[in-house]
């Protein structure tokens, strides 16, 4: 919670505590001093307190009127304090909202080649684990406003709007973002976002989640680099369990997200040596520095090759995949400074 909100609700818990306080002054007050019944006394000291202007259960004594005056003097310094309290906290309360959502608009104006997230449900949570585990700078994008508090917890820029609406795809800055993944629940507004998303930025690479199977060409039409249908992944993922169920229980292990069990890195080779002079898999000696081994390894025009040989030139624009414990890969990234 925010330090100046929690401050305002503490003197809102006081200004509480002093009414009740006054409340029970006045009851007991009328009963020992006019002897009222409980239900005259309480009905005098909220009239009292109130001011509303209602005439007394029985006429007043001296004493009484002493009291009655003592107790109006004080409610009127307590009511004023509570109401005070309740009106500063209102208006802090959207003060430091509005300077929150400045601060995460401007953590999101200084972004650049960054990774947009549509829609913060299931797929969409999984997909902002799994960037914030890879250190990946990401925005999502969410028109649902109870999802608020969740983003807020997860430590999440976000960008509350309906991304069917450009202003709101600016905002999040997919004019300058590398990546987009369309995670709605809805193939209908998979399909319009994937569009808006297309126009706005034509070098963009596009994600998008399908519900049905007929959904894909369309998506791939509207400009979507990758379509996943996460059932037909899911029931095959199942299938796969019964089938080669040790190589799926070690291929989950790898998928597993987290702050320190990272298994798989994908690197560019630029980041690995000066491409001026191509060396070979075999030079960098990857096995020994770090401990990580190569599995695979992806040319320039995108073809991949599973297991490379030792001797595969490393050439420019190309990457490797490399295999190795969460502790491997961290020192993999720590000796070559892969962010």
């Amino acid at each position: 919670m925010n330090p100046l909100l929690f401050f305002f609700k503490k003197k809102i818990y006081t200004a509480v505590f002093l009414l009740f306080a006054l409340l029970t002054i006045g009851i007991v007050g009328f009963k020992v001093v006019s002897d009222y019944s409980w239900i005259d006394a309480l009905y005098m000291t909220v009239i009292t307190i109130t001011t509303v202007g209602f005439g007394e259960v029985v006429p007043l004594d001296n004493e009484s009127k002493i009291f009655t005056v003592f107790l109006i003097l004080i409610s009127i310094v307590i009511v004023g304090y509570a109401l005070s309290v309740i009106t500063e906290y209102i208006l802090s309360k959207n003060n430091v909202d509005e300077l929150n959502q400045k601060k995460m608009q401007k953590l999101i104006d200084s972004l650049k080649n960054h990774i947009i997230i549509c829609g913060y449900g299931r797929n969409g949570k999984q997909a902002a684990t799994k960037l914030a585990a890879y250190k990946k700078p990401f925005v999502v994008i969410e028109k649902d406003k109870d999802l608020l508090e969740r983003l807020q917890s997860d430590n999440v820029p976000y960008v509350i709007g309906n991304a069917n609406e450009d202003d709101i795809l600016l905002q999040a800055g997919v004019d300058r973002a590398s990546c987009f993944i369309s995670a709605l629940p809805s193939d209908a507004d998979n399909l319009f976002v994937v569009l808006s998303t297309r126009q706005i930025n034509k070098n963009i690479n596009i994600i998008s989640r399908a519900s049905q199977e007929s959904s894909y060409e369309k998506l791939k039409l509207a400009g979507a680099n990758n379509v996943i249908l996460p059932d037909k992944i899911g029931g095959d993922h199942m299938a796969s369990l019964v089938v080669v169920p040790g190589l799926m229980e070690f291929l989950d292990n790898l998928s597993i997200v987290g702050k320190t069990n990272i298994n798989i890195e994908e690197v560019a080779v630029e980041k690995l040596y000066n491409t001026k002079e191509v060396k070979t898999i075999k030079d960098l000696d990857l096995r020994r520095k770090t401990g990580c081994t190569v599995i695979g390894y992806k040319d320039e025009n995108g073809e991949y090759i599973v297991n490379p040989e030792a001797d595969l030139k490393l050439t420019p624009k190309s990457k490797i995949i490399v295999l190795g414990r969460p502790e491997q890969i961290e020192g993999l990234n720590t000796e070559y400074n892969i962010n």
